[in-house]
C-alpha cells in the first residue's frame, strides 16, 4: 500500500492520544473490542477503518476529529488513483459550453453506466472502487445542469461490440446510450467498421469549449493530458472533423446500436 500522509497522520495523532490517556495498546484495543495488533496497524499509517475512526472519536471525545481524518484518506487514496492530469480536466469539465468526445475503445466515462463502469474501474484495482464508480457517476450531473453543453459523441463500432463485464452489463450500457441519446443536448454517432483505418483510430479524446476557448484531453496507458496549447489544440478538431466524416447519422447511429442490443 503506498504511503499516505493522511494515514500516518491518523497513526500519530492515535498514538498521541493514548499516551495523553496512558493506555497501552492492549488497553485500548479492549476498550474499542479489537485486537492489539489492529491498534498497531493504524498507530503504524499501515490501514484504518472508517468503524474504528467512529469509535475512537466516541472514546476520546474528539469531536468527530479522527472521522475527518479518514475522509480525508479516502481522498487522498482516491485522488493518488486517478489518472495525473484528469483532476485538471474534471475542473474545465464542470464549466464546459459543448464537448466533442470520441471513444476509441471503450464507452468514455461521462457516458458510462454503474455496471459498465464497476466492470472497467475494478478490472486493475482491489480497494477504493465503490468510491470511483461514485465519482464517476457524480460527474453525469454536467449532462443535466441548467443550461446543459451541447454534447456531441463519437463512437466506434467496436467499442458497441467489445464484451465488457459479460452480457448483462453490456446490454444495460447500450440500452443507458439510447437513453442518453435521447436528451435533446447529446448527438450520438457511430463509425462503423467497414470504414477501415480513419483518423480516430489514433486514440480517444475529448474537446471542450470552456470560456470560448478549446482545450483538449487525451488518455493513454493512465496517463491524462490536457492540452491547452493554442498550437496544439487544432490538431484534434481536425482529427474531429476527419472521424465524424466517416460516422453514421444520429438516425443511423441509433439504428446501429439497437440492433447491437438485439443481438445480444
Amino acid at each position: 500500500m503506498s504511503e499516505n500522509q493522511a494515514r500516518i497522520f491518523f497513526g500519530t495523532e492515535l498514538r498521541r492520544l493514548r499516551d495523553e490517556a496512558g493506555l497501552t495498546g492492549k488497553e485500548l484495543a479492549d476498550a474499542l473490542g479489537c485486537t492489539p495488533q489492529w491498534i498497531s496497524t493504524m498507530e503504524s499509517g499501515r490501514k484504518v477503518s472508517e468503524q474504528s475512526a467512529l469509535d475512537l472519536d466516541t472514546f476520546f471525545k474528539t469531536g468527530g476529529h479522527f472521522h475527518r481524518l479518514w475522509k480525508l484518506i479516502k481522498d487522498v487514496e482516491l485522488q493518488t488513483t486517478l489518472p495525473p492530469g484528469f483532476s485538471e480536466y474534471a475542473q474545465r469539465e464542470q464549466k464546459a459550453s459543448s464537448m466533442r468526445v470520441f471513444s476509441a475503445l471503450l464507452v468514455n466515462g461521462l457516458f458510462q453506466n454503474e455496471e459498465y463502469a464497476r466492470a472497467v474501474l475494478g478490472a486493475d484495482r482491489s480497494t477504493g472502487l465503490d468510491e470511483l464508480v461514485l465519482q464517476r457517476m457524480e460527474r453525469q450531473a454536467v449532462l443535466l445542469r441548467d443550461p446543459p453543453p451541447f454534447v456531441s459523441f463519437a463512437i466506434d463500432e467496436t467499442v458497441l461490440h467489445r464484451m465488457v463485464g459479460g452480457t448483462e452489463v453490456m446490454k444495460g450500457q447500450i440500452e443507458f446510450l439510447l437513453e442518453l441519446e435521447q436528451r435533446p443536448n447529446i448527438m450520438l454517432n457511430v463509425v462503423p467498421q467497414s470504414v477501415g483505418y480513419y483518423a480516430g483510430l489514433g486514440g480517444s479524446f475529448t474537446l471542450l469549449n470552456v470560456d470560448g476557448a478549446d482545450v483538449a484531453y487525451s488518455e493513454s496507458a493512465g496517463v491524462g493530458i490536457l492540452i491547452e496549447q493554442p498550437d496544439r489544440v487544432p490538431g484534434f478538431a481536425l482529427r474531429w472533423e476527419l472521424l465524424k466524416g466517416h460516422a453514421h447519422s444520429a438516425a443511423e447511429s441509433r439504428a446501429m446500436i439497437r440492433a447491437v442490443l438485439e443481438g445480444l
